[in-house]
Formats: structure tokens, sequence, C-alpha cells
């Protein structure tokens, strides 16, 4: 008879990620994930697979909580230029944190690509729904007036992804909030 699971796994994947998040995928051990989970190796793996298994549900995870908020808090938005503000500033308050940690999909990225081919479909999807998201409140911001149409709301929004990515990797090198946060002025100047 196959044992019962006797830890939680998502408050598991929630704790990995945030290891993952602080310390990288190959600076964290399985022994680093074991305690830090406060399970054993052979449940690790029974759960996950591998460690791989479990950095994969990990960016999984953030993909559901952190980066769903994120697109839903751009979509509830006032206004476009008012919206777009407060998810780059909140995606730098985030990423100076603990030192600077950075982005998890971004840092998936730098470490794991291009060898990873399965990390890089995440990543490209992550930012793929980023990108749409944007383009369609940038569309709709065009449409009302609010900012220019001299550009298309797709590359201008491709724009801002890769604006965003360059800015999570600066936190990493430069975690201070006061240095990034005029950076983010300077982005929303595209929109005039």
């Amino acid at each position: 008879m196959a044992r019962t699971r006797e830890f939680d796994t998502e408050a598991a994947v929630s704790r990995a990620m945030e290891l993952f998040w602080r310390r990288g995928f190959e600076a964290t051990s399985v022994r680093d994930l074991t305690q830090e989970l406060g399970i054993g190796q052979g449940s690790l793996y029974a759960a996950f697979g591998d460690k791989d298994g479990l950095y994969r549900a990990a960016l999984e995870h953030y993909r559901t909580t952190l980066a769903a908020a994120a697109l839903r808090s751009l979509e509830e938005g006032a206004d476009a230029r008012s919206a777009i503000r407060t998810m780059l500033v909140e995606r730098i308050r985030i990423a100076v944190e603990d030192d600077g940690r950075g982005c998890l999909v971004v840092n998936a990225a730098c470490e794991r690509l291009p060898e990873d081919a399965a990390i890089r479909r995440t990543v490209r999807d992550m930012q793929e729904a980023s990108r749409d998201a944007l383009a369609e409140v940038l569309r709709v911001a065009a449409e009302r007036g609010e900012i220019a149409t001299r550009h298309d709301p797709h590359a201008l929004a491709a724009f801002l992804v890769t604006f965003l990515n360059g800015l999570l990797v600066s936190a990493k090198i430069t975690p201070d909030v006061h240095a990034l946060e005029p950076l983010v002025e300077v982005a929303l100047a595209a929109l005039d």
C-alpha cells in the first residue's frame, strides 16, 4: 500500500520558490531544499520527481500567484500610464528585496537558458502573457486618447517587457529603489 504524503505540497512549493528565488537553481542543493521544506529526500523525489521538477513547480507557482497578480493589477488600473507605472514600480520593490533577489523568471532565464528547453518555454509563455496584457491596455489607452498613437501597441508592449527584464537584472546589481524608480519615468516617456 502506498504511503500518503505527509506534507502540504502547495506550501512546500511556495517555500521552495522562495529558496530558489534567493539562491538560484544551481546554488540550491537537494539538501537545502529538504531542510527548508522539512521533508525527507525520498518525499521530495516522490512528490516532484527531482530537483528540476520542484523548480518547474516553483516557477509555475510564481506564474499563478505573483505574475498573475501583476497582470490583474495592470488590467484593473484607472488609466494606462498609472497602471503601468504602478506595475513597474511594484516589480522593482519586489526585486530589490533580500539584497537584490531580482525576479524568479528573469533569474531562471539568465541561469538556465539556453540549455533548458522546458524553462525557455515557461519563461517565454510568461513573457508573452505580460506582453499581451500590456498590448491590450495600451491599445485601449490609445483609443481613449490617453497615450500617443505613434507606436504599435504590440511593439510598445514588447519594449516595456524588455525594459522590465533589464530593470529586474539591474535590481540584482543595484538593489536600490531610489536609483531604479526614476528609470520608470524614462520608459513611460515612450507613451507620449
